[in-house]
C-alpha cells in the first residue's frame, strides 16, 4: 500500500538564502498489516527521486523530466534484510513475546543551506528512531555512534565496533555533500509572474487580485501585490508547491475596493534574478473556468510515503496534523496495530527538525 501525501510548507522564507536536502527514508515494522513490513523512499528538495519496491525487491527510479538526478548518490549499502534483522533484535530487547508492533527508522542524507551573506552551510546526518523515540545517530567526525535513548545503549558499543561499516557511512556522507553543492550550484530558474483579478465571492464591491508565479528554482520566493509601490496588508500565501518540471510554483491573493483607483503591480524576488522583478496588473479578470485552466500542479509536494512506519519518522519532521490526518484516511474502522504505531508515532518528537525550515 502506498500512501500520498501532500506536504505543504509556509512559504515565509528569505528569497536569497537558499536551501536544498537530500533524504534517503527507512521504515521497518514488526507487522505487515495494514502496512509493509519495509518501505523505503528518496526526495530531493520535496521531489521523490526514488522508491523501493517490495514487489521487486529493488529501487524503482522515478520518472522525471530533469535528469540531472540521475548521478545522485546510490541509496546506502544496507540491504531489506538488514533492517529487518535490526527491527528483530530491538524487538526482542524489549518485548520478549514480540507481540507487539515496533517500528524501526532510519533518515540519511544530506542538505545545503546558502545563507544571504553569501556563506554556505552543508550538514549530513544518518539517525534512527525506535518506537516513536530518538535513537541513535552517528557522528562522521569521529566515526562514533551517538546514543539518543538508553535501550541504544547496545547497539552503540556494537555499532562503534564495526569500524569498517562507519568508514563507509562516512564516505557515503562526503559524496552526498559534494553531489548537492555541485548539482545546486549550476540549476536555477527565473519565475514566470503572472497578475490577474476576480470578482470577490460574497461582495460586488470587491475583487480578488492574485499574483502567480511559476517555474521557479530553487525553491525559496519573495512575492507581494502592491498598490502604488505599497505592500498590500491581508495578503493570502499558498503554500510553495512543485510542478512536475522540478520546478516550483507560488500565488498570493488579497481582496481589495473595486472602485479604488490606482496602480497594483507584484513585486517578485528570487535568486535566479539579478535585482526583483515587477508585474503589473493590467486590469484583466479572470472567471472561475478561465483561472483554473493556469497551470495547475498535481506534482507529490515532498514524498510519497509508503507505510505507516514512514508515517512514523515524518511525524517527527513535520507537523502533527498532517499525520492525523494521512492515519485517518487509512481506515474509517481503527484497530489496536494502527492506533499502537499511531500512539508511537504522536509521542516522536525531535529537537532538531529537518525540513520545516526549507
Amino acid at each position: 500500500m502506498i500512501l500520498f501525501i501532500f506536504l505543504f510548507y509556509p512559504f515565509l522564507s528569505d528569497a536569497r538564502q537558499e536551501k536544498h536536502f537530500l533524504h534517503y527514508t527507512f521504515t521497518v515494522m514488526t507487522k505487515e498489516d495494514p502496512f509493509p513490513v519495509f518501505s523505503a523512499v528518496v526526495v530531493s528538495d520535496d521531489i521523490q527521486i526514488k522508491h523501493y519496491s517490495n514487489e521487486e525487491r529493488l529501487w524503482i527510479r522515478s520518472s522525471l523530466p530533469i535528469d540531472k538526478w540521475i548521478n545522485a548518490p546510490p541509496e546506502p549499502p544496507e540491504s531489506r534484510d538488514w533492517f529487518l534483522h535490526q527491527l528483530n533484535t530491538l524487538s526482542n530487547r524489549t518485548d520478549s513475546q514480540c507481540s507487539e508492533l515496533h517500528v524501526l527508522q532510519r533518515i540519511i542524507g544530506c542538505e545545503l543551506e546558502k545563507r544571504p551573506d553569501g556563506s554556505v552551510n552543508l550538514r549530513a546526518f544518518d539517525e534512527y528512531g525506535f518506537d516513536g523515540e530518538e535513537f541513535i545517530a552517528f557522528n562522521s567526525d569521529t566515526l562514533q555512534w551517538i546514543d539518543k535513548n538508553p535501550k541504544a545503549k547496545e547497539t552503540k558499543i556494537k555499532w562503534n565496533r564495526q569500524t569498517e561499516r562507519n568508514q563507509l557511512i562516512k564516505k557515503y556522507l562526503k559524496t552526498c555533500t559534494d553531489w548537492i553543492s555541485t548539482f545546486h550550484s549550476c540549476k536555477m530558474s527565473s519565475p514566470n509572474i503572472r497578475v490577474f483579478a476576480k470578482d470577490a465571492p460574497d461582495d460586488q464591491h470587491k475583487q480578488v487580485l492574485t499574483c502567480v508565479a511559476t517555474g521557479f528554482y530553487p525553491r525559496d520566493i519573495e512575492m507581494n501585490i502592491r498598490l502604488n509601490q505599497t505592500i498590500l496588508k491581508d495578503q493570502i500565501y499558498t503554500e510553495i508547491r512543485p510542478n512536475d518540471d522540478g520546478t516550483f510554483q507560488m500565488r498570493t491573493s488579497v481582496e481589495t475596493d473595486r472602485n479604488h483607483k490606482g496602480y497594483y503591480d507584484c513585486l517578485v524576488n528570487h535568486s535566479s534574478l539579478t535585482k526583483p522583478v515587477l508585474a503589473k496588473w493590467d486590469g484583466a479578470y479572470f472567471d472561475t473556468e478561465t483561472e483554473s485552466q493556469w497551470p495547475v500542479i498535481v506534482g507529490v509536494a515532498a514524498v510519497v510515503v509508503a507505510g505507516l512506519g514512514l508515517l512514523c519518522w515524518f511525524c517527527l519532521k513535520f507537523q502533527k496534523a498532517l499525520i492525523h490526518n494521512a492515519v485517518a484516511s487509512l481506515s474509517s474502522v481503527p484497530n489496536s496495530d494502527t492506533e499502537q504505531a499511531a500512539n508511537s508515532l504522536f509521542n516522536y518528537e525531535s529537537g532538531v527538525t529537518l525540513l520545516t525550515g526549507i
